[in-house]
């Protein structure tokens, strides 16, 4: 395929041909030479104008090389906005910069890196930041199948690399910060079950059980390949590697981690603690979750009794055992009242999901001494986009037990609703999605909390402070 220049491609070069040209003709005195001198500082100048217009052209999404397959990209990350890595004092979050508290709103949109497209991406983090939202929570992954970023254990798709390399880039030029989950406990996107299928076809001797993905070593190899691929990752948008960007809020281990057998809770375990210190052996910038749903397991029985049902507790994850490891920063929870307790009324949801949200608010409070956040909380979306009265409360409940911690500066980290969509994104839809602004009500009560959320903690100058985002 032959090489194609941008405008990007052409102004560079014009410049620094400019920069570099010679005044013509032999040394002379007198007026001559301040002629010549006078041509020399005009060719420079021209240069260094021309050479502001590739910033500029490379600075725009859409622009040169401000998007995806848009040519060439000259990494400047000095013309990054300036933002801060996030960091953890006792029970909350804080500016790593200025040490304030920082109690997030949020969101999550698992599909920026599959849906391929950059202007999905730039208007989903647009109106995020219209809502006031400052985090969102996504994958960071696709293994095996059609458009995979990890193809095999340790071989990448450059131009998929490039897609999440925009996804980061872009949440920065919009001040939000991002959730990066490394692999998925589900099948969908490949999953630990697609690690477990590299393992037997390099010839590993394993049970078909996906469990395996938690204790086998050449399994654990591979996964530790990919994460240091990812943090060690220089993105080709900002010139910045992954592991040095503030605008990643944290990395997250797995989405939901479980096992089939009821016997292979050790091995979770065993697995969380070995590649939390992993990841914190080559990135001490950013904060480290598990990505846990917050089920309480068999070792302390008085918290059975707050799950969704019996069930929760043979998924082989325990809320306090597994936020308890030491390089594990936060602790995290979901909330689905309407899956999980699907017969109940909306009185026992509310009841339930109420008494769901203080346990773990107190048990990251008293026990863990560690910020919990909420990174999934989810309920049913109707066909009629009015009829949204049932899902703002439940919304509500979760959202004002966070602010009320927050005002006490306390453990409720805050909560990203799942999930945020756009038009065009409707292969990515489930019961749990919604495009916002179709969704009045709920847009407003989302806004809300952004605004006395970020107003709790603010001071006078502080950037990003304001109660209303700007478009």
């Amino acid at each position: 395929m032959p090489f194609l220049y941008s405008s990007s491609h052409y102004v560079l070069h014009a410049s620094i041909l400019l920069l570099t040209r010679p005044a013509h003709g032999p040394r002379r005195q007198g007026p001559v030479r301040s002629y010549v001198w006078r041509e020399r500082r005009l060719y420079s100048l021209l240069g260094f104008l021309l050479l502001l217009a590739v910033l500029y052209l490379n600075w725009l999404p859409g622009h040169g090389g401000g998007g995806i397959g848009g040519g060439l990209k000259l990494p400047v990350p000095w013309l990054q906005p300036r933002m801060a890595f996030v960091t953890r004092n006792g029970t909350h979050f804080a500016d790593a910069a200025t040490g304030a508290p920082l109690y997030v709103n949020g969101w999550n949109s698992y599909w920026l890196l599959s849906s391929r497209s950059p202007s999905l991406v730039s208007e989903m983090l647009r109106r995020g930041r219209r809502m006031g939202l400052g985090v969102c929570r996504t994958w960071a992954f696709i293994d095996g199948g059609p458009g995979a970023l990890q193809i095999s254990p340790g071989r990448f798709s450059e131009a998929v690399f490039q897609e999440l390399d925009y996804v980061i880039y872009e949440a920065r030029r919009n001040h939000i910060r991002l959730v990066l989950c490394l692999v998925n406990n589900l099948d969908n996107f490949g999953g630990k079950a697609q690690y477990v299928k590299w393992a037997q076809a390099a010839g590993a001797n394993m049970m078909n059980s996906t469990d395996s993905f938690f204790y086998h070593p050449t399994i654990k190899g591979y996964y530790k390949d990919y994460v240091k691929a990812i943090l060690t990752r220089r993105n080709s948008y900002s010139g910045i590697r992954y592991c040095d960007e503030p605008a990643i809020f944290a990395w997250e281990l797995m989405n939901e981690p479980r096992c089939v057998s009821n016997s292979s809770g050790p091995h979770i375990q065993a697995w969380i603690t070995e590649m939390a210190a992993y990841v914190k052996s080559l990135d001490t910038n950013h904060l480290v979750g598990v990505g846990i749903e917050g089920f309480y397991g068999t070792g302390i029985a008085e918290r059975l009794g707050f799950n969704p049902g019996a069930w929760a507790a043979s998924l082989c994850s325990d809320f306090i055992q597994n936020s308890a490891v030491e390089h594990i920063d936060f602790a995290s929870v979901h909330a689905y009242p309407d899956s999980w307790l699907p017969d109940a009324s909306l009185e026992e949801k509310i009841r339930y999901l109420s008494s769901w949200v203080d346990s773990h608010l107190n048990d990251s409070e008293n026990i863990l001494r560690k910020p919990v956040l909420f990174s999934e909380v989810g309920y049913m979306q109707h066909a009629d986009p009015n009829n949204t009265a049932d899902g703002d409360i439940l919304l509500r409940v979760v959202y004002d037990k966070i602010y009320d911690s927050a005002r006490k500066l306390q453990a409720g980290g805050g909560a990203l609703v799942w999930q945020l969509m756009v038009e065009g994104t409707h292969m990515y839809h489930d019961n749990f999605s919604l495009v916002a602004r179709d969704h009045p009500s709920t847009y407003k009560l989302i806004k809300e909390q952004s605004c006395r959320l970020q107003m709790l903690y603010k001071k006078e100058g502080d950037p990003g402070g304001q109660c209303s985002a700007p478009p």
